[in-house]
């Protein structure tokens, strides 16, 4: 396909198609070039290549390579960006989103509700640097709007929290950050790039953890920022690719065999996704169970008109605490105990003694990371085996 025929193509298509370079052996999956340099075909050609490389020409791994530059191209057509690049991991593209824009005397306010490597860089790294971060509750606007002023340089927050799955309103807020000139950063990874519009929504800047349901199978790490051509290479790009935190050829290759699959599995899991929310919801051993795409989450509608579905992950707060929570992961047969999401596995995590196990008592309670708090990141196997299983489990609590 031409790029013209990518550019009116469905997203299926051009997780499939786009960004293909093919060398001369024409082959019909996208070849791995694993190499740390290129070679010039003389002096000058080196020369002329460090003033200005070409669209298709390059210098360093660091700097880019062609499997790399093929998942860059193609997932910046699918998710609607002008640009994009990637990171040795979803980690790697947070602090290289942030930092790259920031100096110290700026200001940011994000979100509170936050992953916890997400609040290292924020509350620790960015402040070592004299930024100020103002924090606030994300799905409130009024405090998004009391927070933001004319001195703020940045807004970011996660589109769908981790683990409690608030959702914030991504028009609503990049409109009160674009009054100040502010750019809007958001951590996708819940939304997914299947059920993504952030930037027609509003938002500058765009982040994924790749390794997530890019990949998809528990593979490899991998991460992306995508944006506006301006900032990706002329703010990202020197950052990156002086401090070392670029993407893996065969990662880039790993990840580009992902985006072909991306659409089928995530609507899958989506899918079963909602018929365990529906399976769990009112049973009494669970003091609540959270799933955007359930009429109980209290912002259903914003769901429905943001995502168009309630995505892969429910969260369930099992009555009796930890000890109640441990009993029902102990008796999983089909899922497994892990920290990851988005895998083609389901994948049950503690927040409180995992991930979130670090922040203090009084910042989990006040995020809703409860004792009994169980992340469920759906994956591939049958909608029944995974109702079963977690209603036999929840016999055990």
């Amino acid at each position: 396909m031409n790029s013209d025929q990518l550019r009116t193509a469905k997203p299926r298509t051009r997780a499939v198609h786009a960004g293909t370079r093919r060398s001369q052996y024409g082959e019909v999956s996208e070849a791995i070039f694993m190499t740390q340099g290129f070679v010039y075909d003389s002096a000058e050609a080196a020369e002329a290549r460090f003033l200005e490389a070409g669209p298709d020409e390059f210098i360093y791994a660091r700097y880019g390579n062609p499997t790399v530059a093929m998942f860059e191209e193609r997932i910046a057509a699918l998710e609607g960006a002008e640009d994009a690049f990637a990171t040795a991991s979803g980690m790697a593209a947070v602090n290289g989103a942030l930092v790259s824009m920031l100096r110290a005397g700026d200001h940011v306010v994000s979100a509170r509700a936050l992953f916890g490597s997400c609040l290292y860089i924020l509350e620790e790294v960015l402040a070592r640097y004299g930024v100020e971060v103002t924090f606030v509750d994300g799905t409130d606007l009024e405090q998004w709007q009391q927070a933001i002023g004319p001195g703020t340089k940045a807004v970011f927050f996660e589109s769908v929290s981790n683990p409690t799955l608030q959702v914030v309103d991504i028009a609503a807020v990049s409109a009160l950050a674009h009054e100040v000139g502010a750019l809007v950063v958001v951590d996708n990874v819940f939304a997914t790039p299947v059920f993504s519009n952030a930037i027609a929504q509003g938002a500058d800047v765009v982040v994924y953890s790749a390794t997530k349901h890019i990949d998809g199978q528990g593979r490899a790490l991998g991460g992306v920022v995508l944006g506006r051509r301006e900032f990706i290479r002329k703010t990202l790009e020197p950052y990156m690719k002086h401090t070392g935190g670029s993407m893996s050829p065969f990662t880039a290759w790993v990840m580009l065999k992902g985006l072909e699959t991306l659409d089928l599995r995530v609507r899958a899991q989506a899918q079963s996704a909602a018929a365990l929310a529906q399976a769990l919801v009112g049973h009494d051993k669970l003091a609540r169970v959270i799933y955007p795409g359930h009429e109980s989450h209290p912002q259903h509608k914003l769901v429905a008109d943001q995502m168009g579905q309630g995505g892969t992950v429910l969260s369930i707060d099992v009555r009796g605490g930890k000890d109640a929570a441990f009993r029902v992961l102990n008796a999983i047969t089909v899922g497994v105990i892990s920290n990851n999401l988005g895998d083609a596995k389901t994948i049950l995590t503690h927040p409180a003694t995992t991930t979130h196990q670090r922040l203090p008592q009084e910042q989990k309670d006040r995020l809703g990371i409860s004792d009994g708090l169980i992340r469920i990141s759906v994956g591939l196997e049958d909608e029944r085996d995974l109702i079963a299983d977690l209603l036999g489990a929840l016999d055990q609590a």
